[in-house]
Order: C-alpha cells, then sequence, then structure tokens
C-alpha cells in the first residue's frame, strides 16, 4: 500500500481550510494525512483543527502566538513551514497577494500545489507556471471554476479546446435595480444568495471582481488568449465551466457547488477517488445562463482591460480591488467607487511583463499607494 498523502493546509481556518481538513477526514489516513496547518491570526481556531493532527507543524502568519506549539510566525515564518513541513501537497487556502510567496515556497520544496488563492496567478502567474515546469511539479486548482477547466482540459487536451467558459452566481446584486447600487450597503454586499463566504470574496462576487480575477487566471492556468475566456451568469451555480473544443461542441462539469470535491481531486491527482461530496441528481433542476450586464458588472471589463493591458496592469487590478474593498468595508469608500478606484489605478502606466518577483512586489507596491490616493478623492 503506497503511503498516505502529506498534506499542508495553509488558511486552514477559513473556507478553503475547513473544507480541505472535512476532505482529508473523508479520505481516511491511510490515504491523506496533515503535516502542516496555518491561519493568520486565529490562534483559537489554529489549535482547534490541529487537535486532529498533533504532529503537524503550525503558522501564525498575522499575529504574535501565544501557544508554544505555534513554531513559525509573521509572513516569513509561514514561508519556512512549507519550505520545511516535508508536504506532498501543499492546499493554499491564503487570502489576498499573502498567498503569493507560500505558492512559490510549495512549488520550490517540490510540492505540489493545490491552489485557492487566485492572486498567485492574477499578480505572477507566468512566473509561477514557469517555475512549476522547471522543478517538475504541477499546479492543480482548487477554484471550483478553474477546476472544472482542468478536468475538462485534462481530457481533451489544449489543442482540441477552442473556448474556455466559466460561470459566476451574479452575487447578492444581480436582481438588484441599478439606479439603487449608491446606497448599498456593507452588510448588504456580504450577504451571498448561494453560500457563506469570507467578506472580501462575497464583495468581489457581489462586484464580479473575482470573475475578473478568474478570468486572469484562466488565461494564465491554461495559455489560452483572453478573448477565448467567456463569463456567464449562472444563478444555480451547478454548472461550474464549460469548455466549447474545436467541433463546436460544448462540455460542462456539473456537480453541487461543493469545494470539497475540487480539494479532494487536487490532492489525489492523477487518481480520481470515490468522493463522500457534491453528488447532485438533475431530475426537476432548473439551469439558467445569461451574458453578465456591462453597467452591473464593471469590474469584469476593467479584468479584460487589464489583461489586454499587460502583466504590470494584472497585478494593479488586484492590489487596487484589495485596497478598495477594504476601504469600502471601513466606511471610507462607496461601493460603486469601488471600480472608480481599480478603473483610476489602472489608466497608470503599468509594465507588459513582470520579469521577477521583485517587480510583481513592486507594481504591486505601486497599485496600492495609487488606490489609496484614488480612494481619497472619492466621497462616501
Amino acid at each position: 500500500m503506497p503511503a498516505p498523502i502529506r498534506v499542508a493546509v495553509l488558511g486552514a481556518t477559513g473556507s478553503i481550510g475547513t473544507q480541505t481538513l472535512e476532505a482529508i477526514a473523508a479520505l481516511g489516513p491511510d490515504r491523506a494525512v496533515v503535516v502542516a496547518l496555518s491561519a493568520h491570526s486565529d490562534e483559537e481556531g489554529l489549535l482547534a483543527a490541529a487537535r486532529a493532527w498533533p504532529v503537524a507543524e503550525l503558522a501564525l502568519s498575522g499575529a504574535s502566538a501565544r501557544d508554544p506549539r505555534v513554531v513559525h510566525g509573521g509572513a516569513e515564518g509561514l514561508v519556512r513551514l512549507v519550505e520545511r513541513c516535508g508536504a506532498d501537497v501543499v492546499v493554499n487556502g491564503v487570502a489576498g497577494a499573502a498567498g503569493l510567496m507560500p505558492s512559490l515556497a510549495a512549488i520550490r520544496s517540490g510540492a505540489r500545489l493545490a491552489l485557492a488563492n487566485k492572486e498567485t496567478m492574477v499578480m505572477a502567474g507566468s512566473l509561477v507556471m514557469d517555475e512549476a515546469r522547471r522543478r517538475g511539479t504541477r499546479v492543480i486548482p482548487v477554484d471550483s471554476e478553474h477546476a472544472a477547466v482542468f478536468a475538462l482540459h485534462e481530457r481533451f487536451g489544449a489543442d482540441s479546446i477552442e473556448e474556455l467558459v466559466l460561470t459566476a452566481s451574479g452575487g447578492v446584486f444581480r436582481d438588484r435595480p441599478l439606479g439603487s447600487f449608491g446606497s448599498i450597503t456593507v452588510a448588504e454586499a456580504t450577504r451571498h444568495p448561494n453560500w457563506s463566504m469570507g467578506a472580501k470574496i462575497t464583495i468581489d462576487s457581489a462586484t464580479m471582481a473575482n470573475k475578473g480575477l478568474e478570468v486572469i487566471e484562466a488565461v494564465r492556468l491554461f495559455g489560452i488568449a483572453p478573448e477565448r475566456v467567456k463569463v456567464l451568469v449562472h444563478p444555480q451555480s451547478r454548472v461550474h465551466a464549460l469548455v466549447r473544443t474545436t467541433d463546436g461542441t460544448l462540455y460542462a462539469q456539473v456537480s453541487e457547488p461543493d469545494m470539497r470535491v475540487p480539494i479532494q481531486n487536487a490532492i489525489t491527482w492523477p487518481a480520481l477517488e470515490p468522493c463522500a461530496f457534491g453528488r447532485l441528481d438533475l431530475a426537476g433542476a432548473r439551469l439558467e445562463f445569461s451574458e453578465p450586464e456591462a453597467a452591473r458588472y464593471p469590474l469584469l471589463d476593467l479584468a479584460y482591460e487589464a489583461l489586454r493591458s499587460g502583466e504590470g496592469a494584472c497585478v494593479a487590478y488586484n492590489a487596487a480591488d484589495e485596497v478598495a474593498v477594504e476601504a469600502f468595508r471601513s466606511g471610507t469608500l462607496p461601493y460603486l467607487g469601488i471600480a472608480r478606484v481599480v478603473e483610476a489605478v489602472l489608466a497608470g502606466r503599468w509594465p507588459a511583463r513582470v520579469a521577477t518577483f521583485d517587480e510583481v512586489l513592486a507594481a504591486d507596491a505601486a497599485a496600492r499607494a495609487a488606490a489609496r490616493n484614488a480612494v481619497k478623492g472619492i466621497h462616501v
């Protein structure tokens, strides 16, 4: 019998992390074991997660640990954890730009990267994929849309695929009158119609910035031209992605919206194993699709604009959105100001190519500074 797969779970107390631990528990200790866990500041949650895996190394990346069992601290400590834990698979569920360097550390350690941190690909996709090829390892997407494309891509091959179609729930405001968008509150923007997620990603779902990030991610992951990546609003969230093959046929990946399915598949890849989650009965189900409205979701068009401008603009898109969403959450920016901030930042000059990780971080810092300046000029 082969040895169990050694898994590191980054962001173990968040939505991706907790579902990863559920997926590992369902696989059983003969198939997968946890060797490392991290959280940002939730030490209590981290220690609770570690009770099932007492030999796992622990890291707290955003706060000082009180418990001596947490042996790695800060952003550098999170990278050390990845480098030293000996994982076969690193599941990166860290939120935001902070996930980039742990992704790189995972690849450089030779581990397979099960990636839920879309910012890794948005900020430095070509560099990350080049590094994975050099190290002889793989980046397996865990986001449901990209995991669906990955499964179809693996079966048909790049040469047989003409178009990718990512689906979007449309977020909490998909049916709200556009004339009322000026009064949207943080409480309203953080109520997703389909599932419970963190505040930032829920707001990004409402603006469709998350889908913009996913379009950029798909271009980087699958080496496809931006104009060949489409988005459809699909409120039921059961069709996660489609590919159109060169004969014009559409093939869909369909399941219940349960992240534990793509997480398990990323852990056990290339094996496809029985799964306790996500089984869907289509009898009586309704599946609807529509084009996203540009006026409702300006951040989606801005993502395509960033792709046309080049890699530096994609870094700037992500950074500006993070700053703008944080300003909205703090009450210093109206909801409609999020897109205005991103648009203002993208109007700057950004390099068409970022050739090193230092250049990525420099562009990120410059974009955040530009976004903070843009926020000051927009009043609630």
